[in-house]
């Protein structure tokens, strides 16, 4: 008996996971009984491993076989695999580096949709599960902190250990960009720019500050939770799985708007299975509900609603008025950009009845900051991306609130987007100039990008002397906005052989150098060694007969 197929669409490696697990066969053993009824005998469990993990499809040859071995119509598994292969990666969205997490993050939450509170983090991870953090150049020392406010050596309020320090924060933010921004600091993000930063500071730092700046804080955040986690007994797992969860999703936020969408993927791959261990499908769905944020605004919005469908179906159960409101709003942004109206317009619907049950003080702490004007500014969005620009133009002005800089240029670059459908190309441009400054005071890549995309809508009224002063403005403008993170450098498997030393007109090259090991296999080099070294006449001879070559 099939088992049955959860609800949303279904990609072919988790459904022959599914259908592999429910006869009770290992993956070694579906391979043999492949490779039996197919007369093929190459066929090994590594390309069943493959298969699930959707980093291959097969082909009509193995389809067929497979659907009798597995006894399920054949039909089933075709429409799966031409799915998988609609999802596959497109041109230029995540960059090669993120096709394998991409496709992994698939078949995971699949997976997570049929048990959302099954052990999926069977061990506990390595602290080099994620990047390590980019290089930043030297910074000036925090000041000095009064002995009240000292960071204890034990746990930290959120749970980790606190005996090291965080690196710097890498420059950026400065208060010629965010004047005042000092004196509007809550006490939380006070901390965050102290050593001691917690990670509900860091949370409410990103608010003002873009993944550009605070990239290298969330990944040292995640490799801090990772370590407490592995050396954690069972009591202090309990406890530390849900950190973990948060710290590995709100990394992957950082590194999505620091323009490090594979990094994104492979926090998010982490912070769901942690979600998973700690029983708390919620906070899973709120995972997937950010990886297909990432996935729709890297321009694979197909993917991207898979992955906000996955999510609301495995936590609306468990999920509170705001987390199911804003999980519906993915998936009708998703949609809507993926050319799915109807689709798009059930879900605002839908997330429209639960705005008014939204209470922010009855929502998670990783859902503070959602609210009233937060969840109407995300109806106009999609209603801009539906070509429907007139209703949301109200919605989208109000979401632009002081204080919130990203917020601000991103559904000001989508508001600009509007005034262009309408016709409106002077309001277009007055927008896009306020948002391209709050671009700058925030430092977020996504936001830089939201309106290079509003410049090249913009370029099509070239005519207009409006688009010629923002033309000009972002120009002037270019060098204070962010770019993407280099990713970190490898080391080297070999090092590199040292540069020539140029020749002095009138003397002999130096010597060679001698190791230890080569002076007690080979004394004869020793001795020539030395005689260079003194200007002896063999090896003046040699050296003016090697400058002749």
């Amino acid at each position: 008996m099939t088992p049955p197929t959860p609800p949303g669409p279904e990609l072919l490696g988790p459904l022959l996971a599914r259908l592999r697990l429910a006869r009770g066969h290992s993956q070694q053993l579906l391979a043999a009984e492949l490779c039996a009824a197919s007369g093929v005998p190459t066929l090994s469990r590594h390309e069943v491993s493959r298969w699930e993990r959707q980093l291959r499809v097969p082909g009509g040859f193995w389809l067929g076989w497979l659907a009798v071995v597995l006894a399920v119509p054949v039909e089933l598994l075709a429409e799966a695999a031409a799915h998988s292969r609609r999802l596959g990666l497109p041109p230029g969205t995540v960059g090669p580096a993120g096709s394998r997490s991409r496709a992994a993050l698939f078949g995971l939450a699949q997976r997570w949709l049929a048990d959302p509170c099954g052990s999926l983090l069977v061990a506990a991870p390595a602290a080099g599960q994620f990047p390590a953090t980019p290089a930043a150049p030297p910074a000036a020392p925090p000041p000095a902190r009064p002995p009240a406010e000292a960071t204890p050596a034990g746990p930290t309020p959120d749970g980790q250990p606190g005996t090291a320090a965080p690196p710097a924060l890498t420059p950026g933010v400065t208060e010629a960009l965010m004047p005042g921004v000092t004196e509007s600091l809550t006490p939380g993000v006070t901390e965050a720019l102290m050593p001691g930063v917690t990670l509900a500071g860091l949370r409410r730092l990103d608010d003002l500050a873009g993944g550009a700046d605070l990239f290298g804080y969330g990944a040292y955040r995640l490799r801090r939770a990772v370590r407490a986690l592995s050396g954690a007994g069972p009591a202090g797992r309990r406890r530390l799985l849900p950190v973990l969860a948060e710290s590995a999703q709100l990394a992957g936020w950082l590194a999505a708007d620091a323009g490090r969408p594979a990094d994104g993927l492979q926090a998010y791959r982490l912070g769901l299975r942690a979600a998973a261990a700690a029983g708390d499908p919620a906070l899973g769905g709120h995972v997937l509900g950010a990886a297909s944020h990432l996935l729709a605004e890297a321009g694979d919005p197909h993917g991207a609603l898979v992955l906000a469908r996955t999510g609301y179906a495995g936590s609306r159960r468990h999920a509170s008025p705001g987390l199911r409101a804003l999980l519906l709003h993915r998936v009708a942004l998703a949609a809507a950009l993926g050319g799915r109206p109807e689709a798009a317009r059930q879900a605002l619907a839908a997330a429209g009845r639960l705005a008014g049950a939204v209470e922010p003080g009855g929502e998670p702490p990783w859902l503070y900051w959602l609210d009233g004007p937060e969840l109407a500014a995300m109806t106009g969005r999609t209603l801009v991306a539906l070509g429907r620009p007139r209703p949301a133009e109200p919605l989208l002005a109000a979401a632009r609130r002081a204080g919130h800089p990203r917020s601000a240029a991103l559904y000001g670059g989508w508001l600009a987007r509007g005034h262009l459908q309408l016709g409106e190309v002077e309001q277009a441009c007055a927008v896009a100039d306020a948002a391209l400054l709050d671009a700058i005071r925030s430092g977020s890549l996504r936001a830089a990008g939201q309106l290079a995309e509003v410049r090249r809508r913009l370029a099509r009224h070239a005519h207009e002397p409006a688009v010629r002063r923002h033309a000009a403005l972002a120009g002037a403008a270019a060098r204070h906005l962010p770019r993407p993170a280099p990713p970190p450098a490898r080391p080297a498997t070999r090092p590199a052989p040292p540069p020539a030393r140029p020749h002095r007109a009138g003397r002999s090259p130096a010597g060679p150098t001698v190791t230890g090991r080569d002076q007690a296999l080979n004394p004869s080099r020793r001795r020539s060694a030395a005689g260079a070294a003194h200007g002896t006449p063999r090896a003046t001879d040699a050296a003016r007969s090697q400058s002749t070559r």
